[in-house]
């Protein structure tokens, strides 16, 4: 049966799938082996929350970015110029 904080052997995932399905549908379930954890079932809304969250990147060129992060991009290789200046 269930440990604390819904965690379940692979044994217990063949015997009661539907009973972890059902509770991986409420909240994320670990799935050990060997009591180690090995994966997480959870629902397919937390799924693609997590996803979306993943990769917010976009897109972009210098000429695009924000003045702010420009002068921040611009002050940081200058740094590293002269850091490598310094090394040789």
């Amino acid at each position: 049966m269930p440990r604390p904080g819904g965690s379940y052997s692979t044994s217990d995932l063949s015997r009661k799938s539907g009973d972890i399905i059902a509770e991986a549908l409420r909240h994320p379930v670990t799935i050990t082996q060997r009591n180690k954890p090995r994966l997480v079932l959870l629902n397919i809304d937390d799924y693609e929350r997590l996803m979306r969250q993943y990769d917010a990147r976009s897109v972009g060129t210098l000429e695009t970015l924000p003045g702010e992060l420009l002068n921040e991009f611009e002050a940081a290789v200058d740094a590293y110029g002269e850091t490598d200046e310094t090394n040789r």
